[in-house]
This record gives C-alpha cells, structure tokens and sequence, in this order.
C-alpha cells in the first residue's frame, strides 16, 4: 500500500516520499519542517545509512501533498507521526538520535521533553520556536477568515535546491504550530540529552533568539552551538549540508556506546 492510499490523503508528491534504511544498533529519526517534506532530511539520511545507521526520514501528516490537506491537520498528528516513529526505532536500536530542521526542531525537543529515557541525543538544524515575521502573531485570527498565505518554504541559498515545500502557508495549520511552540518553550528544562544545534547566520525563517532561548532554556549537561555562514534556513541542502553531516556524524560517535 502507498504513503498516500494509506492515509486516504492526497497523491504524495514526488520527491516527497519518506525514506527508512536498515541498519545497525544506533538509529537516527530525521524530521523535516513545517510545510516542507523529507527531501530536506533525506540526503543527510542516506549519509547516515551509509555509515551503518538505521535511519528513519516520516513524511509528516498533510506535508508533501496540498497545503489544503495540510490545514485539516494538527501539531498533534504531526507529533504522533514522530512518537510512532521513535518507538519503531527503540524497538530496533540500542541507542536513538533525534534530528530536526525548523518545525522538525520544535518536534524532535518534545520528544526529548515527553520520553527523555528514548532520546538518546539530539541534533537541531535551525530549530523553530520563536516568530520571524510578525505579521504571523495575527494568524490566529487570520486563520478564522483567510485559508492561507505567502509561504515561507525553500529559503536556500544554494541554486537548484528544492525541499519540496508548499508555496502557501496554511493558516489553520500554522496557528496550531504555534501552540506548539508554545508548548516547547514551557517544557525546555526537561530536556536532558546531549545536544548539537547549528544555526545560520541569516535565516529569513526563524528568529535569532531561537538559539539562546534553547541553549539557556534545557538541561542538557552537553550543549553545543556551531554557526552556519553560508546558508538560509533550509540548511540541510545548502552550502554548509556538507559540513552538518560530517559534524552530527561525529556527535554521534561521540556519544552512542557502538556504531
């Protein structure tokens, strides 16, 4: 059965399909962000699954096919996407990284904050849990007369990248991710796994305060902040993709009892 028959949802655009790999002892769930769809995690999922991990990449509910679809849908069934994913991977691994772009930061820190004794480590691409745009205060408001709006899906720097994002920003969808934010932000301190977190320079998504207010905000005894110069926010398919890889990789091997 399909991605999409299997939900009953809309074709499943191409590029957009989840990705899993077998693979040994030391697993990695990869979430991608809002309004976006795997391909922004699946190169880095390949490199993983390269190197002996068993990867898992979910396409979160109503991404990947029509930001229609997408308004019908909740940071709740987002998160349930990533719940069901974890425990799959525990049920396989003896140790689990969570790692997540934008929305899919805001996602992999609750993980981290409801079943600390699940996540092993986590690795955060330019996490969202703060505004950019003010103008988005108003959504929840918006959101009551308005489907959508000007979407915020690809900022690249790289030419020829393309995370397969939606290029409307649904509203309904949006005002939920916000209480999720919300309820990130309240629940920070519980989050006790070591943790690695890249952070462009410019980013025409997130707010710059995203960073300090999880590197003040958790607990984690490990915590470390590396600056991305040559990409947006999308940086997973950027200039500095490259280097995300190479230096999660060695994270991890720092961190996970075997390979």
């Amino acid at each position: 059965m399909s991605d999409s028959s299997a939900r009953g949802a809309s074709p499943v655009r191409p590029g957009a399909e989840p990705f899993f790999a077998p693979g040994g002892r030391v697993g990695v769930l990869l979430s991608h962000g809002f309004t976006g769809s795997p391909a922004s995690m699946v190169p880095w999922g390949r490199r993983l699954a390269e190197t002996g991990h068993t990867v898992t990449v979910p396409r979160l509910p109503g991404h990947g096919t029509t930001w229609q679809e997408m308004n019908t849908t909740t940071w709740r069934d987002w998160y349930g996407e990533l719940d069901t994913a974890l425990t799959d991977l525990r049920s396989q691994c003896d140790f689990v990284a969570v790692c997540g772009l934008s929305m899919g930061g805001a996602l992999a820190l609750r993980l981290a904050e409801q079943r600390p004794d699940d996540v092993d480590a986590l690795v955060l691409v330019n996490p969202a849990i703060a505004l950019k745009r003010r103008d988005l205060k108003l959504v929840p408001l918006l959101s009551r007369v308005l489907p959508s709006m000007p979407g915020v899906g690809n900022d690249i720097k790289l030419a020829g990248q393309d995370e397969v994002a939606y290029d409307r920003m649904p509203l309904k969808a949006m005002a939920s991710q916000l209480q999720l934010w919300r309820d990130v932000r309240e629940n920070l301190d519980s989050v006790t796994a070591p943790l690695l977190m890249f952070r462009s320079t410019e980013d025409h998504v997130v707010d710059a305060t995203t960073a300090g207010l999880v590197m003040k905000g958790v607990s984690s005894p490990v915590r470390e902040l590396v600056e991305l110069n040559d990409s947006y926010h999308v940086a997973t398919l950027d200039h500095d993709a490259e280097f995300i890889m190479e230096r999660s990789a060695q994270f991890l091997a720092d961190h996970a009892p075997v390979a």
